[in-house]
């Protein structure tokens, strides 16, 4: 079986090919929850407001003494990925897709973040020909892919909801549900007996609808 090469395609159809493999990949993915005070809990609500893109992070490895040739081909076109130059027509740094033979990268895109570029050996005019760049790429995502991957407005999705001051559990179920007949789930799933009284700030577990439950107006 062949080798198989890390390819960086790049949107304006450039492909730049690694001369060797990184030995490692990490990547990283946060998400931010906002903490809501609440009374005599030792573990307060939580509710969550976005998620961060995902980083992936390598080190890649160049080495032309062999050739006798600068290593600075090689690379410097990877250090155009994190800048306008060479990519005019688009006015920014350009969009990447990474593909590495089975290794699944989910189709993920993405920009080059940050890039730390470390020559370690030269010929004796000086040309460098062994370089160490260690590159983080932040994910990079649509206005409408995001939409379509994400069915925010969909009753069958759980979330939480923050009580705003005037707000009833008929208004946030016409909100959420788009209904606002569909109060009862939201009750039930906060142990609320009265549905007239909700407090400003206060955290609602919003459930996913049963089946049925969107006809029966939430009985």
């Amino acid at each position: 079986m062949a080798l198989e090469k890390l390819t960086i395609h790049v949107e304006d159809g450039e492909q730049i090919g690694v001369l060797f493999n990184p030995n490692q990949i990490t990547i990283r993915k946060n998400a931010t929850w906002r903490l809501a005070a609440t009374a005599q809990r030792d573990v307060p609500q939580s509710q969550f407001t976005y998620g961060e893109p995902a980083t992936l992070s390598m080190d890649l490895f160049f080495d032309t003494y062999e050739e006798g040739t600068d290593v600075r081909a090689y690379t410097q076109r990877i250090f155009y990925l994190s800048t306008v130059q060479e990519h005019g027509q688009l006015h920014r740094p350009p969009i990447c897709r990474l593909e590495w033979g089975r290794y699944d990268f989910d189709d993920f895109q993405w920009v080059l973040q940050s890039l730390n570029q470390r020559f370690t050996l030269f010929l004796e005019d000086g040309r460098p020909v062994r370089a160490t760049l260690e590159c983080t790429f932040r994910q990079w995502r649509s206005d409408e892919l995001e939409e379509r991957l994400l069915d925010k407005q969909s009753p069958d999705v759980a979330k939480t909801h923050t009580v705003r001051r005037g707000e009833s559990l008929s208004s946030i179920a016409g909100e959420e549900y788009g209904d606002p007949t569909l109060w009862r789930p939201i009750a039930r799933a906060n142990r609320i007996d009265n549905p007239r009284i909700l407090l400003p700030g206060q955290v609602l577990s919003i459930p996913r609808l049963r089946p049925g439950e969107t006809e029966q107006g939430g009985r």
